[in-house]
């Protein structure tokens, strides 16, 4: 195997900090499949110190590293409080700057995110594709329509932050969010084009540069001090981290405005119409950084407990399997 040399540049403090107890692996969706030792939280902390020890790391390393979904599940059931989801990322970048790991195709492919005229093309051309039946339905996508109708305010009370493949594939989704929040009496206004990806996926995959200018250009767009409404786990925990991914004070006054929507609603449930009829049961699937990044899952029971008996699935919290930059 070829051996690289890097720095991965994490703190042995925090290496140290992995008691290596075994706790997260049951909550470990990649060691769940694979029952290796080098795909759980552990084994990945363990190649991490290996790695900054000798200042080196190989294919394998990289292998196991990648195949991280980075739902942060460990993190919820870790009794030590390691920061693993900020060890992975700070791996990966070292792994995108000093190495090959990050192709060009794959970094061109994630600013793309940010370009929302290119989304929108884009967006034209899978709606074409599903009408003509090219696309296989086990892809899973959502029905695209070929003309987007666009979003408009209604007042100053509350931004919706909109986001790169929200608004492109499931701006339907910003729609009935908004008809909600104005439902309480709330008036409900867009970011401008400046706010058109929260660099999620670009930490993930270790693109931090990107990441931080994506994150000081979204800040941008929300010059006021009204509440940021967000409707996808990951756009609203990556907003939530701003104040650490740029280590400014103004970057950690933004994230006190950012709310996951069923936050905001809980907080305003009483303003929301009763419901006339009798509740129908559904079932609740915990996003992954809602529950372990976000910790604010509860918000969603309370709000829907008002309408349905909610129930949530039998699998503490497991990942759904879309995994972010995993399956981008």
């Amino acid at each position: 195997m070829t051996k690289t040399k890097i720095d991965l540049g994490i703190p042995h403090s925090d290496l140290a900090s992995c008691v290596s107890c075994g706790l997260c692996l049951p909550h470990c969706p990649t060691y769940r499949v694979t029952q290796e030792e080098s795909s759980s939280p552990r084994g990945r902390i363990a190649l991490m110190k290996q790695a900054s020890e000798t200042g080196f790391v190989d294919e394998k390393f990289v292998e196991f590293m990648d195949a991280c979904i980075q739902c942060r599940g460990c993190e919820s059931a870790c009794p030590a409080g390691v920061g693993f989801g900020s060890m992975m990322e700070t791996t990966r970048e070292a792994l995108a700057t000093q190495t090959s790991y990050q192709p060009r195709w794959r970094r061109l492919g994630y600013r793309v995110l940010g370009w929302p005229n290119f989304l929108a093309f884009g967006s034209r051309v899978l709606s074409i594709l599903q009408s003509l039946r090219v696309l296989p339905k086990k892809l899973g996508l959502p029905k695209i329509p070929l003309i987007q109708r666009r979003l408009v305010g209604s007042g100053h009370d509350v931004y919706l932050f909109t986001g790169c493949i929200m608004d492109a594939w499931m701006r339907e989704t910003h729609r009935a969010v908004q008809r909600v929040v104005e439902a309480t009496g709330a008036g409900v206004q867009f970011p401008s084009k400046q706010a058109a990806c929260c660099g999620a996926l670009h930490v993930h995959a270790g693109l931090g540069k990107d990441a931080r200018r994506l994150a000081e250009r979204t800040m941008s767009a929300f010059p006021d001090q009204g509440p940021i409404l967000v409707d996808s786990a990951g756009c609203g925990a990556q907003l939530k981290d701003y104040g650490h991914l740029l280590g400014t004070e103004e970057a950690q006054q933004f994230t006190e405005r950012v709310f996951d929507v069923h936050e905001w609603l809980a907080d305003h449930i009483d303003k929301l119409p009763p419901n006339p009829e009798g509740k129908d049961r559904v079932a609740v699937q915990d996003p992954c950084h809602l529950r372990h990044v976000q910790k604010s899952h509860r918000s969603v029971y309370e709000v829907l407990g008002r309408y349905t008996e909610s129930v949530a699935l039998d699998d503490d919290g497991l990942c759904c399997g879309a995994g972010g930059a995993y399956s981008a």
